[in-house]
């Protein structure tokens, strides 16, 4: 059966360096703990694994915020942690603790029997990819995503999450040959599990790199970004009109080495004004930029909001030079917090659809 025809296209027309009638603007983690439906839908499946594992309640909750505000892409309701769940490492979230790994990556012995799983072992997020574009009916296209390979491989080593990673950079400092390994294992998970959730219906991939911030530049060159390349060039090559964006959280420092993924995602540490005179250097920079409201001010009420969205706003036009990107995407720097009261995020959507650009 047919994909029904997509009726918004701004997002991608953004994510091409098109012109649209206003700026897109979708959140990362817009589908969460902050609506009151949301919490609800999770109530009923029983807990986060239940819910994320079940394609209709995975649709049921991609689609709450597009039901509340004029949101102009819906993203897969997931969570990057299903690719090492589906390596066997044994996924579990804790209450008030966040996930954690039963059998984490911290012996040679596990590290090298690591290998890429059997994709039907994510058939359930193919299954939700193909829901929630039928259930869109057209309104907005899909973006699918995934961690990315060094991102995964913090959670694998240190077993959850971590204030300093230091398993994690004992194990590239000390063993670079099992980090090596690890990286190239994730590496070649996420290109196949991307590609099926192209497949499967996705309109647009992220990739999430949100502990690449946490490295040294050489580091990050080595163990972030040229896997995450690896990833894009291969998906560019199968699926050449699927836009790809990736973001690396807290690495505006090294804006100038990045993969050659149409769209780049900020957080808030640098200017978006900055970032497109800085792109408009290179021989081929992105078609466009993503971001980069700080998600925190959603909660210091309607004129701070309109304030910063008016601020980001001039500041992206200082960047109006000749080679730089020309499209933007409006989201916030990271993801949602789940104390942002529902109705700041209606004022957000708002003030960024009258942007004048």
């Amino acid at each position: 059966m047919p994909f029904p025809l997509l009726k918004n296209d701004n997002f991608l027309r953004a994510a091409r360096g098109e012109s649209t009638p206003f700026v897109p603007v979708w959140l990362m983690r817009q589908a969460g703990r902050y609506l009151p439906e949301y919490r609800a839908t999770r109530s009923k499946a029983g807990s986060f694994l239940a819910l994320a594992k079940n394609p209709a309640y995975a649709t049921e909750v991609t689609l709450q915020p597009l039901d509340r505000y004029p949101l102009d892409a819906a993203i897969l309701f997931s969570d990057i942690l299903t690719v090492p769940d589906a390596m066997g490492l044994g996924l579990a979230f804790e209450n008030g603790e966040g996930p954690c790994f039963a059998r984490p990556l911290q012996d040679e012995a596990s590290i090298r029997a690591l290998c890429v799983p059997d994709m039907e072992s994510l058939r359930y997020v193919f299954d939700a990819v193909h829901s929630i574009r039928m259930a869109l009916n057209g309104r907005v296209p899909l973006i699918g995503f995934s961690g990315s390979p060094f991102t995964l491989a913090c959670y694998m080593i240190e077993g959850r999450g971590s204030d300093d990673f230091a398993r994690t950079k004992k194990m590239l400092y000390g063993r670079p040959d099992l980090m090596a390994h690890i990286l190239e294992i994730n590496q070649q998970t996420i290109t196949e599990y991307l590609n099926l959730q192209v497949t499967s219906g996705a309109q647009a991939l992220m990739i999430f790199d949100t502990w690449g911030g946490a490295l040294t530049e050489d580091a990050y060159l080595r163990c972030s970004l040229a896997p995450m390349q690896k990833i894009v060039s291969a998906l560019k090559a199968r699926h050449p009109d699927i836009p790809l964006i990736t973001f690396t959280k807290g690495g505006g420092a090294w804006l100038h080495h990045s993969t050659d993924a149409q769209v780049r995602g900020l957080d808030w540490g640098l200017s978006l004004g900055r970032a497109r005179r800085l792109f408009a250097q290179e021989t081929a920079p992105p078609l466009a930029l993503q971001g980069n409201f700080d998600p925190h001010i959603l909660s210091a009420g309607d004129l701070a909001i309109n304030t910063e969205v008016a601020r980001i706003a001039n500041d992206w036009k200082t960047g109006d030079v000749a080679n730089a990107p020309s499209g933007w995407i409006f989201n916030l720097g990271h993801g949602i917090s789940q104390f942002t009261p529902p109705e700041a995020v209606a004022t957000l959507v708002n003030a960024v659809h009258q942007i004048k650009c």
